[in-house]
C-alpha cells in the first residue's frame, strides 16, 4: 500500500549559539487505516517530529509527501490550506475557545474552510457530537464540561473537514484511565473503521502497545519502526 505521509531524512535545527538539533534524519511512512504512536523519552524530539508531519513547522532539511506529493517549498498560505483541509489536531490542552458552546467550537474549522453552508455546517457538527457520545451536551460551554468530555469536542472538531489524518500530542496526558481508554478507542476506530491515519505522540506505554505501529525516538533520532502485535 503506498504511504498517505512520508517522511525523508527531516532534519529540524534551531539555529542557536552552538545550534540545537530538535530532529536528526528521521525517515518514516504512515500507511492509511493506521494507528501510530510516537514514543521516547521526555526531550528526544517526539512533538518536534509531530509538528513537521503536520506542516506546523518548517524542517531544515529534509522532504515530506502526503499522498505521493512532495510538499517542500509550498508558501504559508498553501501549508495552511493544507493543514485545513487535510489534517486534524488533537492536544494534551484541548484549546477550545471558551465563549462558544461545543457545537460551535466543531463548527469552527468548517466554517474556515468554507466548503459547506450554514446549516450543513451545524448538522455536521451535531452529527460529530453525537458520534462522540456527546450530542446532548452541543450547548455546553467548556467550562461546564467535564476533562473527558472536552477532548473528546477536540477530536469532534478535529474531524470537521474530513481530514486524511489526525496528529495528537499527549492527547490523554490531563485525563484519568477511564477517559484516556475511551480516547485510545476512539482513535482506533477512526484508524481501523474510518480509514485514517492517526499519529500520536505519547508517554504512556499501554497506548503504544494498542497501536498499529510504534515510531521509537531517541535524540531526534527515529530508532526504530515496529508493530507492537508482532513482537515476539
Amino acid at each position: 500500500m503506498t504511504a498517505l505521509l512520508e517522511a525523508r531524512h527531516l532534519r529540524r535545527i534551531l539555529l542557536e549559539d552552538p545550534p540545537v538539533t530538535l530532529v536528526d534524519d528521521a525517515s518514516l511512512a504512515i500507511e492509511p487505516a493506521t494507528f501510530a504512536t510516537i514514543v521516547g523519552p521526555s526531550g528526544c524530539g517526539k512533538s518536534s517530529l509531530l509538528y513537521l508531519l503536520g506542516l506546523l513547522d518548517r524542517p531544515t532539511s529534509g522532504e515530506l509527501w502526503l499522498g505521493g506529493v512532495e510538499l517542500d517549498g509550498l508558501d504559508g498560505d498553501a501549508r495552511a490550506r493544507i493543514r485545513l483541509q487535510q489534517f486534524g489536531f488533537v492536544f494534551q490542552f484541548h484549546f477550545l475557545l471558551p465563549e462558544f458552546s461545543a457545537l460551535e467550537n466543531v463548527m469552527l474549522p468548517m466554517h474556515r474552510l468554507g466548503r459547506l453552508d450554514g446549516d450543513e455546517v451545524r448538522m455536521r457538527a451535531r452529527d460529530l457530537l453525537d458520534a462522540m457520545g456527546l450530542g446532548d451536551k452541543a450547548a455546553m460551554t467548556p467550562n461546564r464540561l467535564s476533562g473527558g468530555e472536552r477532548q473528546r469536542v477536540a477530536i469532534a472538531r478535529a474531524l470537521a473537514n474530513d481530514p486524511l489524518l489526525i496528529l495528537s500530542d499527549e492527547p490523554t496526558g490531563n485525563l484519568d484511565s477511564r477517559n484516556s481508554a475511551r480516547v485510545v478507542e476512539i482513535f482506533q476506530m477512526l484508524a481501523h473503521e474510518q480509514g485514517r491515519a492517526v499519529i500520536c505522540v505519547t508517554h504512556d506505554a499501554g497506548i503504544a502497545e494498542m497501536s498499529d505501529m510504534r515510531i521509537e525516538m531517541l535524540d531526534g533520532k527515529v530508532i526504530e519502526q515496529r508493530s507492537p502485535g508482532l513482537e515476539i
